[in-house]
């Protein structure tokens, strides 16, 4: 549907900056819903600047074809890095990363869900599509939204929902959008929801052909977080409750309310978290991939050693699985290691 290349922004003499060219396709182009689905996401992403929002330089027509000019984000989707962990051995993300990487998340979200006009009228931003496809994780351990093509706004010019359409990965929709009511800002708190479920279990809390979707997120049956990792503590779990909740009115009122929850669950919980873990563990992660590119990374002792704490504590949880009489122990706190300067990977 679209092309993506790498290529070269010149904002003026002598400067330069790496971007990716979204071109839509020449099949495409004569699409009016696929042409108007990408103009919206750049009419929307044009203005919005965040550090956790993937920006959007520029885009127009060249000899008749669409093009986006994006932020380069030298990393991997989220999707990935949970593929990559799993074939590492880990079968879900250690919970003080992933609550870190929501948090990101979330605070990129709350930037849209706040925009305004000129005349500081609200927008009304709604995202839509929030799966770990769209959550860029940079080498550097930046946390980036991408694709706003099928987000909500009132400057798209017009309402983007067909009649009787659903649009979004079904797993990651909120009720309201399954059932095709109107959505605001907390339907994507309820795909943060699901995103961090499945970054914490490794699986998403519902899974099955549309209608069994449909049927148990508009129900609120989800499957429980801690038959999937048993070492999840009860402030998190009731985090994880309070996101997916099938009504908005019970969920949290904004991605920022949300964000809170999870900072002070990250404060009480794993207080010494680095500021550079998110870096040190896509080095892990990816350490055979960036080698190939000639960046050979160097992962300090420490990380490695907290890196075997997390199997431990992953076949611990494995364990509890099977032994079903037995009641999972709340996780102690995480003592982190407080690396060196000189331990942490240069840039």
């Amino acid at each position: 549907m679209a092309m993506v290349y790498r290529g070269k922004y010149t904002a003026g003499p002598g400067i330069t900056k790496t971007v990716v060219i979204k071109r839509v396709l020449g099949e495409y182009a004569d699409n009016p819903a696929f042409v108007e689905m990408f103009l919206n996401e750049a009419r929307i992403s044009v203005g919005l600047n965040h550090g956790n929002i993937v920006q959007v330089f520029d885009f127009g027509q060249v000899e008749g074809e669409y093009f986006l000019a994006m932020e380069f984000v030298d990393g991997q989707p989220l999707s990935r890095v949970m593929k990559q962990l799993k074939a590492r051995g880990m079968p879900w993300m250690p919970a003080p990363l992933a609550v870190s990487t929501v948090i990101e998340l979330c605070r990129g979200l709350h930037h849209a869900h706040t925009r305004t006009d000129e005349q500081g009228t609200l927008l009304g931003l709604v995202h839509r599509d929030i799966s770990p496809d769209n959550v860029l994780v940079s080498y550097e351990g930046e946390v980036k939204v991408s694709d706003f093509g099928i987000a909500k706004a009132r400057l798209a010019g017009r309402p983007e929902t067909e009649v009787g359409v659903v649009k979004g990965k079904y797993s990651y929709l909120a009720p309201e959008q399954l059932k095709q009511w109107p959505a605001d800002a907390r339907a994507d708190v309820y795909a943060v929801g699901v995103v961090l479920f499945e970054l914490l279990c490794g699986e998403r809390p519902i899974t099955g052909n549309e209608l069994e979707i449909f049927q148990r997120a508009t129900e609120g049956r989800h499957t429980p977080a801690r038959s999937l990792n048993p070492g999840l503590d009860e402030d998190l779990l009731s985090i994880l409750k309070r996101a997916l909740m099938p009504s908005p009115d019970e969920r949290y009122r904004s991605a920022e309310a949300l964000q809170q929850s999870l900072s002070d669950w990250l404060g009480s919980h794993a207080p010494r978290l680095p500021t550079h873990a998110r870096k040190l563990f896509m080095a892990w992660c990816f350490q055979e991939q960036l080698a190939t590119q000639h960046r050979p990374v160097s992962i300090p002792d420490p990380f490695l050693r907290q890196l075997q704490t997390w199997r431990d504590e992953r076949l611990l949880a494995s364990r509890a699985i099977v032994d079903t009489e037995s009641t999972p122990p709340s996780p102690a706190m995480h003592e982190w290691p407080v690396l060196p300067a000189e331990l942490v990977p240069p840039s």
